[in-house]
């Protein structure tokens, strides 16, 4: 498990350092320094809102005696004209954090607004939605955290916290049933707990794993398969695994994949696919 706080202080140090350089000369040279303010976060676009949170940590990091007034919270509903947050700082804080604040929300409610899309699909249906690593570099922290706040449920962060053998293991490895072994015998000797995912793109790769990976693999990927194709997988996969189904899903798409009875749909477009919404900070 990640730390969020930590990863989240690191990325906002990195972001300021890439935003600010050997300085904000646009603030620096017109605003005393000791000059104090209050801005107003502004939504301009309906949908999702998220990163509400975010927000309140970036200006603390940066100004920890700054006031954060938070007039909606993350996950709730935003219409055009709405304010989400009231923020009071020194001047240089405020317009120094403006742009990276409002990178991170635009952003997190894109994400979020199309993952309470998705998940609105499924609301009667036991299967959950899951994302993937299919995210921006060094911001994956709040990508996933956006989906978290849609509604959808996080797969593993990285390569370290999950096994997956997708494809190309298996092809390189010379098959399912060497990699799974391999797999199993370093987790027992290297990193005991962590958990197995196979890959699948055949029903004849569903019956191996069924057969040798009892015990040993939690979750099987069905990768590409049709909506058909899947309910005879779950025949033969019954209920001695977790399912996933992945590939190419998207909103026409998910509801047959859910009436298969599948334990989680992967999407990569919830993050990948998502639009920015609109909103802007404003001085009072």
């Amino acid at each position: 498990m990640i730390n969020f706080d930590e990863y989240l202080s690191r990325l906002v140090t990195a972001a300021l350092q890439e935003d600010i350089g050997d300085g904000d000369h646009s603030t620096l040279c017109c605003i005393p320094k000791e000059q104090m303010g209050k801005a107003v976060l502004k939504i301009k676009q309906d949908g999702l809102l998220a990163g509400v949170g975010v927000a309140e940590k970036i200006f603390h990091q940066v100004e920890p005696s700054s006031i954060f007034s938070a007039h909606k919270k993350d996950g709730d509903d935003m219409r055009n004209g709405q304010t989400a947050f009231e923020i009071e700082a020194s001047v240089h804080t405020i317009l120094t954090c403006e742009r990276l604040v409002l990178n991170c929300m635009q952003r997190m409610s894109g994400i979020a607004t199309l993952t309470h899309t998705y998940t609105t699909k499924l609301k009667n249906y036991k299967t959950k939605l899951l994302d993937t690593r299919k995210t921006t570099p060094n911001f994956r922290l709040l990508e996933k955290e956006a989906v978290r706040i849609g509604g959808g449920v996080n797969h593993r962060f990285g390569l370290f916290d999950m096994i997956m053998l997708k494809d190309n293991h298996i092809d390189y490895c010379g098959g399912i049933e060497p990699a799974i072994e391999k797999a199993w015998r370093y987790v027992q000797e290297k990193k005991p707990g962590l958990k197995i995912e196979v890959e699948t793109r055949s029903l004849e790769d569903v019956e191996k794993v069924c057969r040798i990976g009892k015990g040993k693999v939690f979750r099987i990927m069905l990768d590409n398969f049709s909506p058909e194709l899947i309910t005879e997988a779950m025949k033969i996969i019954k209920d001695d695994f977790e399912t996933e189904a992945s590939g190419g899903i998207n909103l026409d798409t998910i509801e047959a994949y859910a009436q298969t009875g599948v334990t989680y749909v992967s999407v990569g477009g919830l993050i990948h696919q998502a639009r920015s919404l609109d909103l802007s900070l404003k001085a009072i």
